[in-house]
């Protein structure tokens, strides 16, 4: 198994092969799942069982999960299991609270000026069901509007067969979540946008999904905000020529595991460090279960650049913006300074990116594929909303009355300034 090698000069090559792997927009995706939507829309209900039935295979008696059957899959999680989800509530809740904001007031010269932090009240989380069925996301989405202070959050998941992961449910009872939807894909992204007779809607869509959900997402937005629209994962690793190459080989594939759209690339002052990297590749490689869909991913956009310094190494990350960032040096912390686009920054040779996956606390819901370079990881801040207020006296109008009719004025607003004019006895 081979890396693909690049350098400083060419690697305008590889961030175009990395965003060629983003969700396409194609016509025949938005059709059907503009289609979806609309049913939802008209047929209420009746439009979310009868497409469980048609893509679940599940003829549901309810569309939510009975406070019964919740109990029920709850006592099937393991004890152990169980302590490990607390302790990552815990440590994820603890990292969110020191993110919320408090609304300010300044008062002066007969004015009132100031800003409420209001949450949101009502958040949805979208969470994959079957074989991918991730725990971890509902503590990750829903434990953050829980800080926020939301009044109610929605979790929509589907039920291949009419099954549900018991560990989600447990998950979901931690995080704050109080109905569990039944429903999973584009319809239940339309049901939570638009509300059904059974479903209300929602202010916000957070949450993973296949490219029907994305597309969902993206056809919703403006009804309801949205999280973002995430795309492949990725990881990169800097690395000196200290580094353990076996610990940089099993993070690298870490992330390949994911998806044969992962992307896991090294760069690293140090030739040999790339060759003991490859080595270690191909020597734990065979030791994995999922080694063949990681072998597609390293093969597809596993790469490795040699750069002559650290500096070169960090502008050329920035480039890059990847969603995971690994300092596997010496001086991790200084290295952090260079480094501008990262949705999460991993320090040290004890840090792999699977700590924040799980259990460290910060989100796992991170910008992927280059978009670092302009928004951020999942936070209290995204179900939250600010709203500005003020106040004048009669006195504290008179002393701007003359500027707010010069702006009128100049933009040709003239009942604009004649609000104001109006006030001062000139109207």
């Amino acid at each position: 198994m081979m890396l693909k090698h690049y350098t400083s000069r060419n690697v305008a090559e590889l961030i175009s092969l990395l965003e060629g792997r983003g969700i396409s927009s194609n016509d025949a995706l938005n059709a059907a799942v503009t289609e979806i939507i609309g049913d939802v829309r008209k047929n209420g209900d009746a439009a979310l069982y009868k497409y469980t039935k048609k893509f679940d295979n599940t003829d549901l008696d309810s569309l939510y999960l009975s406070d019964e059957k919740k109990e029920s899959l709850i006592a099937r999680v393991p004890s152990e299991l169980r302590g490990t989800l607390e302790r990552a509530a815990e440590n994820i809740r603890s990292f969110h609270e020191k993110q919320k904001q408090q609304s300010w007031v300044d008062i002066k010269d007969g004015t009132v000026m100031g800003q409420r932090v209001l949450p949101l009240r009502r958040a949805g989380l979208y969470i994959p069901g079957g074989s991918a069925a991730y725990p971890s996301s509902i503590l990750m989405c829903a434990i953050p509007a829980q800080v926020a202070g939301v009044n109610e959050i929605i979790a929509a998941t589907p039920t291949p067969g009419g099954s549900i992961n018991p560990a989600i449910v447990y998950a979901a009872s931690l995080a704050g979540v109080g109905d569990i939807l039944t429903v999973g894909g584009a319809q239940a992204v339309a049901a939570l946008a638009y509300g059904t007779e059974s479903v209300r809607r929602v202010d916000k869509i957070v949450g993973p999904g296949n490219i029907y959900v994305s597309a969902a997402k993206r056809l919703v937005y403006g009804t309801v905000d949205i999280d973002m629209i995430a795309g492949p994962s990725e990881v990169l690793i800097i690395a000196d020529g200290h580094a353990d190459a076996s610990y940089i080989a099993a993070d690298l594939m870490a992330q390949a595991e994911h998806d044969e759209l992962a992307a896991s690339i090294l760069i690293t002052t140090s030739p040999l460090l790339a060759e003991k990297v490859e080595a270690a590749l191909a020597e734990q490689l065979k030791g994995l279960s999922r080694r063949d869909k990681i072998a597609a991913s390293l093969s597809n956009y596993g790469s490795v650049i040699v750069t002559d310094t650290l500096e070169e190494a960090a502008r050329l990350s920035d480039l890059i913006a990847p969603e995971h960032l690994e300092l596997a040096v010496d001086e991790p912390f200084a290295l952090l300074s260079l480094i501008h686009n990262a949705g999460s920054v991993f320090l040290g040779e004890y840090t792999p990116e699977p700590l924040g996956d799980y259990m460290a606390g910060p989100n796992h819901v991170l910008p992927t594929n280059g978009t670092a370079r302009f928004s951020s990881a999942l936070s209290v801040d995204d179900f939250m909303k600010k709203s500005s207020y003020l106040y004048f006296n009669n006195r504290a109008l008179r002393g701007m009355a003359g500027d707010v009719i010069r702006f009128a004025d100049t933009e040709g607003l003239d009942a604009h300034a004649n609000s104001v004019k109006i006030r001062m006895g000139r109207g």
